[in-house]
Formats: structure tokens, C-alpha cells, sequence
């Protein structure tokens, strides 16, 4: 009987993407993950993401099977997602089997920041906290793959990574066009609209309500956490809390480290799971 991972990408990183990390878990877990959040019309993107949140719920209960165990991993937007689909299984047949979420690079947003970021949704100024003006002007048509590669390898945040992922994301991050070029796999709209549907108290608030621990991998370069803040995360997480070498993109710089943590995270919290109900944060 194996465990199950349900893994979910970051915002415009489509899942094949992190291959090579998730082939090294694969000897360990069955992995199960969506292919591209926000793109299917039955799971609209809408303010505080609950029909993406209903999307992971419905599939971990479909993939669940027979599976031991059930973890929810998940980077940036995933190990947002995760945590919030972690909550809403809860109450489900599969409550007894889940197991934990560990979150990479997904740090939670409350306070001063939270309300900033909800400021900037209602005045059009959330590209000064969020990469949304960004999103909408980036590049999403190409000739081939060739240009592709050239066109990311140049920028410096894309040239850090692990050959094997970059490409993987030239070939699976972008897909074939109607005239034989190349596009962008995920939709700039798309991945607009949830950066602007970003949930801010109904992250911060879950804490006092977790049945199941929650372990967290922090990028030791990422601006990301800086910005976000640490203070609400560790509340959420306690000691469970390691360091992954590299930027917020940490999974895609070191795919192969970075399975290595997960996998030595879920070893943490795995055996906190039959004590976690509920699971106070430590520090509050």
C-alpha cells in the first residue's frame, strides 16, 4: 500500500515542469498532480481561489484509492492551494489519512501585509507587491523551440536553473502554436488572475483550525519570504521549518535537493499526524 503525494505547481509553471524532482519522489510515492490550476472552466479563478481549492480537494478524493498515507505538497500557489484543500478534506472520508502538507516557498501573508495587498487590489497598485503588470506583458509567442531556450536562458532568474528543468519548461512550458511556432502553455490571464485573487486572512486565519501538521522549505535567497514576511509562517509551522539553498524558483535551481527535503520534511511530520488533531501553532 503506498502513500500518495498530490503535488500542485506554482503560478505559470505548468506540473511537467518539475519532472525531475518529482521522478526522485516517485520511488517513494505515487504522485498525482494537476497539470495546469486555473485552466479548467469547471474550476473558474475567482477572489480567494475556492473553486482551485475545490479542484485539489475533488482530485486527492479521486486519486486516493487505496493509498496508505496522503500528502499535499505544494509550490508557491500549489502549497497555498495545499493548505487550503488540506482544511477543506478535513472534514472528509479522508480525513484519517492525511497525513500532512509541506509547502515550498509559499509564505503566508497577514498583517500590515495582508492589508496592503488587499489596498492594492481595490486601487489597481498590487503590481508594486505582486509581478502582475509583469505577468501581462511577458513575452508568449516564439518560432521555435531554439528561441525559446535562448529567450530564457538570457534572463538571469531562468539561467540559474538546473539544465534538466529549463528544458522541460521550453517543452512543456510552452506548447505548439495554430502556425507551428510556439506559445506560452500557461495563460498570461490565467496566471494574472491569481496573482489578483490571492487570499490573504482566509490563509493567516487557518492555524488555530489544522488537523494535520504542516512543514515548510524556504528558499535562503528568496525575495518572496523577505517581502511576505516570516513571523505568521513559523507561527503556522513551528519547527518544522528547513532551508533549501536558492531563490523562491529553489525547485526548479535544485530539483533533486529539493525532493531530498521534502522527503526528509515528510519523514518530520509524518509521525506528529496521529497527534494533530486539532494542532496548535507554536508561538500563538
Amino acid at each position: 500500500m503506498s502513500d500518495l503525494l498530490l503535488f500542485s505547481h506554482a503560478n505559470g509553471f505548468p506540473a511537467p515542469v518539475y519532472r525531475v524532482m518529482l521522478e526522485q519522489l516517485s520511488a517513494r510515492y505515487r504522485i498525482v498532480r494537476p497539470e495546469r490550476i486555473g485552466h479548467d472552466p469547471r474550476y473558474p479563478v475567482t477572489l480567494d481561489w475556492p473553486h482551485l481549492v475545490e479542484e485539489l480537494a475533488e482530485r486527492a478524493q479521486a486519486a486516493a484509492g487505496d493509498a496508505g498515507r496522503i500528502f499535499l505538497v505544494g509550490h508557491s500557489l500549489g502549497g497555498y492551494l495545499s493548505l487550503l484543500a488540506s482544511h477543506r478534506l478535513a472534514g472528509s472520508a479522508l480525513a484519517a489519512r492525511l497525513a500532512g502538507v509541506v509547502m515550498l516557498d509559499s509564505p503566508l501573508i497577514a498583517g500590515w501585509r495582508a492589508r496592503l495587498v488587499q489596498l492594492g487590489r481595490r486601487t489597481g497598485l498590487d503590481n508594486l507587491v505582486m509581478p502582475t503588470r509583469a505577468t501581462l506583458q511577458r513575452r508568449r509567442h516564439w518560432p521555435d523551440r531554439a528561441a525559446v531556450r535562448a529567450h530564457f536562458l538570457a534572463k538571469p532568474t531562468f539561467a540559474r536553473w538546473d539544465q534538466r528543468v529549463l528544458n522541460d519548461y521550453v517543452e512543456h512550458g510552452t506548447r505548439a502554436a495554430d502556425d507551428g511556432a510556439r506559445e506560452l502553455a500557461f495563460e498570461r490571464e490565467i496566471e494574472y488572475r491569481i496573482y489578483r485573487s490571492l487570499p490573504t486572512t482566509s490563509l493567516s486565519g487557518l492555524a488555530p483550525k489544522l488537523r494535520v501538521p504542516v512543514g515548510f522549505l524556504a528558499g535562503t535567497r528568496s525575495r518572496e519570504l523577505r517581502n511576505a514576511g516570516e513571523a505568521a509562517t513559523r507561527r503556522l509551522v513551528g519547527k518544522r521549518w528547513a532551508w533549501v539553498e536558492g531563490s523562491h524558483l529553489f525547485p526548479m535551481e535544485r530539483p533533486q535537493e529539493t525532493a531530498a527535503a521534502i522527503e526528509a520534511m515528510l519523514a518530520r511530520i509524518a509521525p506528529a499526524a496521529a497527534d494533530a488533531v486539532p494542532l496548535r501553532p507554536t508561538g500563538s
